[in-house]
This record gives structure tokens, sequence and C-alpha cells, in this order.
């Protein structure tokens, strides 16, 4: 059963750098100060009255957990313990940076109950880190996933495509790595320009050119299939909408409210366009919960391909990665994962 996530937002707490695009309020719509015990202990019981029989998972999302002192980190820590003993929670998660995650911190963090880390790494390509101002390497980030994944715990990663001298062939190289380093699950944040930041001042005198939202998507599908193809969970795509997070705080990059829809349908649309031909009038068949994607955002899957699709219908039987082609001639299961080759240069 998917556990409820409680959150607790510690935007910008404990982190000792201002990276080039980062305004961790805005991004978390909070105003960076720290929970109380007290505040923890009432919202955990809130939401246990919400969540029926689900396990609930609370996670400290922004800031970097482990940078804050021991007893900062013992603060946050410390009232979840009696919730743990009894079963209310069921893991803790938290975030921080590569380069301050050692064996010896993710065992102190394994003994307080936290089950998964997620680590932003944002780029496997050093020159693109010292661009972004991150202050790590990506060796660092291999050697936190590895002690995250040696201690017993879930490895996340953190990814940002299109930061300052970024390219397709970099972020691909990035995913490829981390990957190949251990992560369990991806979260794919294409870069945003961010007003107030020296990103936002860099794109002003044209030192900086974004991902375009069209080419965002192009190369988060080529990224999510990647991730697909390895069998690794990719959780997120773009910065989730919130009370910070708008248009007016955000003023150029590839960001949709619901971006993670829009490159899932990419997938499907690009499959369907090189499986059907237009003006067949097929009949598609996919996954009931991905009805939605397969049609795209005001059908525009169905309208893109000159009455190449008829109607899309519901087939339980199918796997959430297939779509099944049926027209007079033919009926054939594709899948998005196998049956669709990107090139780099698509994007």
């Amino acid at each position: 059963m998917k556990p409820v996530t409680v959150p607790f937002f510690i935007s910008h707490q404990g982190c000792p750098h201002t990276c080039v695009f980062c305004d961790q309020r805005t991004i978390s719509g909070a105003d960076g100060i720290l929970p109380t015990a007290e505040q923890i202990r009432d919202r955990i019981s809130l939401w246990r009255t919400t969540a029926a029989e689900r396990p609930l998972e609370v996670a400290f999302f922004g800031g970097t957990f482990t940078a804050l002192s021991e007893d900062t980190q013992s603060a946050l820590l410390d009232p979840l313990q009696p919730f743990l003993r009894n079963g209310t929670i069921a893991a803790v998660r938290i975030s921080t940076r590569p380069d301050y995650l050692d064996a010896g911190r993710v065992r102190w963090l394994s003994q307080r109950g936290v089950r998964t880390i997620e680590v932003g790494v944002q780029s496997m390509d050093n020159a693109v880190l010292a661009a972004s101002g991150r202050g790590h390497t990506a060796e660092d980030s291999v050697h936190a996933i590895q002690c995250i994944t040696s201690g017993g715990l879930k490895a996340g990663a953190q990814l940002m495509p299109g930061l300052p001298g970024d390219s397709p062939e970099s972020s691909l190289s990035s995913l490829e790595q981390v990957i190949s380093a251990g992560a369990d699950f991806l979260r794919i944040y294409p870069t945003v320009v961010l007003r107030g930041t020296a990103l936002a001042r860099s794109y002003a005198v044209g030192e900086f050119t974004p991902l375009s939202t069209e080419r965002g998507i192009s190369l988060c599908a080529l990224l999510l299939q990647r991730a697909m193809r390895s069998g690794i969970p990719v959780i997120r795509i773009g910065l989730q909408a919130d009370a910070g997070l708008d248009a007016d705080s955000i003023l150029a990059g590839c960001w949709h409210p619901a971006l993670g829809q829009l490159v899932r349908s990419r997938l499907y649309a690009d499959l369907i366009r090189r499986v059907v031909p237009d003006g067949t009038g097929a009949t598609l068949y996919c996954h009931p919960a991905r009805l939605s994607d397969v049609i795209g955002m005001k059908r525009d899957s169905m309208k893109s391909h000159a009455g190449a699709v008829a109607r899309v219908l519901p087939d339980a039987a199918l796997a959430p990665e297939e779509v099944k082609v049926e027209t007079q001639a033919m009926t054939v299961t594709y899948s998005i994962i196998t049956d669709l080759n990107y090139s780099i240069h698509e994007v």
C-alpha cells in the first residue's frame, strides 16, 4: 500500500551554497523556519486521521538536511521516534547535497528511521556543476549514492537538465551515470529561471539561454524513456506548482503545472506517429491509468496526427507502457519502452 507523505519544508536550511538557479523559498512556498517538535507531532496526528489505513511517511523537503547541526537534525527526528515505534509512521525521507553525506551519517540517520535519502545531483558534468555554483563534483554524487545503498537505504537522485553549459548529451550521460551508481529512483526538474536569482541576471543580459518548454518536454521524454528501459522509476518531472511557484516568479525555462503528463503524453504521441499512418482511423487501446496520457491534453495526441486515430479505449489487460493499435488490416501491440527509439539529435 502506497504511503501517505507528510511533508515538512525546510527551505534552504543548512545549505552552505546559493546556486545560480536557487530560490528555495519560492520553490517550496515556505519561509525557511524549521518546524517545532509540537508542530511536527500535531501535523502527524492530523494526517493520521485522514490517511485511513495507509501508512505514513514523513518527508523533509528542501534545504540540506545533513548540513544542519546534529542537534538540529535530532530536534527534527526525535519527535518522530514514538510514532515510528508504535507504527504510526512507517519511514522517514530526507533530501541533501552529495558532499554532506558519508557512511557514518547514513548509519546515524538509519538508526532514527530514515529509509530514503534524495541527493541533489543536478548534473554529472563537472563543468556544468562549476558553472552552476554547486560546490561539489560528480564524484561526490557517486560516493553519496553508494553510501546510501550500502547502508541499506533507498537512494533518489534529482537531475536538472538545462543548467548553464548543459546539453542533451550531457543530460543523458548524467542520467545514465546516476543509474549506474545505483540510484533507486529519479526526479527530473528541468531548469527554470526564477526571479531574483543569479541565473535571472544572466538571462536578462543574454548570457544564459534556458530550455524552452517544447524542447524541455522533448528532452525529458528522452530521459524518461531511458530510465524506463533501465527499470528505474521517475517519480516526478517538473517542479510542483504551489503558491510560491507561478508565472510571476518564473521568468523563463521549461515549466508547466502538469509537465509530467505532457512528457508522458509525448512518449505515446511519438510512438503513435511512428506506427500509425495518417488517415488510418485506428482504434487505440491502453491501460486505463494511461488513458489521459495517450489522448493528450485537449486531445492533442489525436488532433496532431491527421486522422490517424479515431478513438482511444481502455484495456486493463495491457501494461501501462503498451498501446494496442487496431485497424481493418491489423491488430498490433506496441510499447513506448521497446518500440520507440529516440536519437539525441531529435531533442
